[in-house]
């Protein structure tokens, strides 16, 4: 029975040496990707992020499209901005990373490039309408490796960038006091503006005629 037991410590030690154990050091050098992950499952950080992601991808579009090699915002896609603007603004604790894609026509390559001046372009934007760049990323570009809609043909439904909750403000208030929930719950106000100048009266009184 030891023997069977010290067996099977064995095979799982050397499973575990085939795994990859972490990242290397971050850019600051302070610790591993391993170590900073553990401490975000720890804290419940990593759980509220991903409910926080789960409520902005429901509350707003994360999505905008793009012509056919071109990293140019069109209307359709700077209104999707503008509420995603509005909607981070009441989430200041929080940051956002853009993911740039293409559909598969052109190299890889190119189409990294391509993505990546699509992210940009919408970080920028972002930034016009009031938020701060230091929450914004803008580096990573999946060019052609990710469609929504497998083709070699063009489709500009890959042509896209995806607007995503990628974590909290480390030195935010709110956040050292790790009052996660009190962020992911706080209300949404879609905009300022109200969709109608009329009274509650007026709105009974003009249903009724």
């Amino acid at each position: 029975m030891i023997r069977t037991a010290a067996i099977f410590g064995i095979l799982l030690a050397a499973a575990a040496c085939e795994r990859e154990a972490g990242r290397e050091l971050n850019r600051s050098g302070d610790f591993g990707e391993a170590t900073l992950s553990n401490a975000a499952v720890m804290s419940g950080e990593r759980s509220f992020a991903i409910q926080l992601a789960g409520r902005f991808a429901k509350e707003v579009p994360t999505t905008i499209n793009f012509d056919f090699d071109s990293a140019r915002l069109d209307q359709t896609a700077r209104s999707v901005l503008d509420r995603q603007a509005v909607w981070i603004k009441q989430f200041p604790e929080v940051r956002f990373r853009v993911f740039g894609h293409t559909d598969a026509v052109g190299s890889n390559g190119y189409n990294k490039s391509l993505g990546l001046r699509r992210a940009r372009a919408a970080v920028n934007y972002l930034v016009s309408r009031g938020i701060s760049r230091s929450r914004l990323e803008a580096v990573i570009s999946h060019g052609e490796t990710q469609p929504l809609v497998p083709t070699p043909e063009r489709e500009r439904r890959n042509r896209r960038t995806v607007t995503e909750v990628s974590g909290f403000l480390k030195r935010h208030p709110t956040v050292l006091d790790g009052k996660y929930a009190q962020i992911i719950y706080r209300e949404y106000l879609e905009s300022a503006i109200p969709g109608t100048t009329l009274t509650e009266q007026q709105s009974l009184e003009r249903t009724l005629q």
